[in-house]
């Protein structure tokens, strides 16, 4: 007799053929790259959570999706839990998990939502860190300007504590992002546009980069890249990254800056220095106003002693 064999894709049980986990982790991940237009880094953390659960399941017996209950995964969250994982990884987990059945409900893979019953545990928000205006002047005053990597050094600083975007932000501007006249950059993703001015200390920092370092720099003359490294080509995030560090040796300052502390230090000082909440959002590309809320609820005495500009720099 011959043995029965099974679909590719699909587990055989006692009740029949059930379709593979991996085969709706798989479709899930298409729909996000390809009706979603998710970045790279989102599928790739779904994928990596989903498979946790995938493995977790497997070693209980559980090879299909028809046959999750509600208590499978609340015993998944309580596993993780008890491997101390921190509460941030967990509600990570839990939203990719309800992510997923939400998209198997509406493809009718599966008859019902068994994740919402799933609670994300309380995360402490704890206050960015920041640098006071004594420090952020420091550390922008380090680049000399004498060489033309100093002099893009400097510009790139400037322009990042001017306008608060982020470092993937700032090394993907194109020349056409840039408005001397007008002082502002537009900043591009997938789904949308923003706008963000900066002032003069950033301006001339740029004309300067402009004007003397940059042609030194690029390698492709028909390149429209603003900032590239010291090899021609587009700066890396590694790159900026080991360029910020140096700068904070340099400057004396001994906290653990990152690219971001001056993305923080540019909201806090706007919002203790009366910018509105929706215009620093606007400027930051936060989608949820709550992101943005925690620079209101920082320490405002001590913020009010240290800043007395809403942007000290412009």
């Amino acid at each position: 007799m011959k043995s029965k064999r099974c679909p590719k894709g699909f587990a055989i049980t006692g009740e029949g053929f059930f379709r593979n986990m991996q085969k709706e982790i798989d479709a899930f991940i298409s729909y996000l790259h390809n009706v979603k237009k998710t970045s790279a880094n989102t599928e790739l953390s779904y994928q990596r959570d989903l498979r946790k659960l995938k493995t977790f399941l497997e070693e209980k017996g559980i090879t299909s999706v028809e046959k999750i209950t509600s208590k499978d995964l609340e015993e998944y969250i309580a596993a993780m839990g008890e491997e101390h994982f921190k509460p941030a990884t967990v509600s990570r987990n839990i939203a990719s998990i309800k992510a997923w059945f939400h998209f198997m409900v509406k493809e009718q893979l599966v008859k019902s939502d068994i994740s919402t019953s799933l609670k994300s545990p309380k995360i402490e928000k704890k206050a960015p860190a920041i640098l006071t205006m004594n420090e952020v002047i420091t550390l922008l005053e380090q680049p000399s300007k004498d060489t033309p990597k100093e002099t893009r050094d400097k510009a790139m600083l400037e322009l990042l504590y001017a306008t608060g975007i982020r470092v993937s932000e700032l090394i993907s501007l194109k020349l056409e992002d840039l408005n001397l006249q007008m002082n502002y950059i537009i900043c591009r993703d997938e789904h949308k546009e923003r706008m963000i001015p900066f002032g003069l200390k950033a301006r001339n920092a740029l004309i300067h980069y402009l004007d003397s370092a940059r042609d030194a720099l690029i390698m492709d003359r028909n390149s429209h890249v603003l900032f590239v490294n010291c090899s021609g080509q587009a700066m890396s995030r590694q790159g900026f990254w080991k360029l910020i560090k140096y700068y904070a040796k340099k400057a004396g300052i001994t906290a653990d800056i990152t690219p971001h502390t001056l993305r923080h230090s540019f909201a806090a000082h706007l919002v203790e220095n009366g910018a509105d909440l929706r215009s620093v959002q606007e400027m930051l590309g936060h989608s949820d106003i709550s992101t943005t809320q925690i620079y209101a609820n920082m320490n405002h005495n001590h913020l009010r002693d240290v800043y007395t500009k809403a942007h000290p720099r412009g």
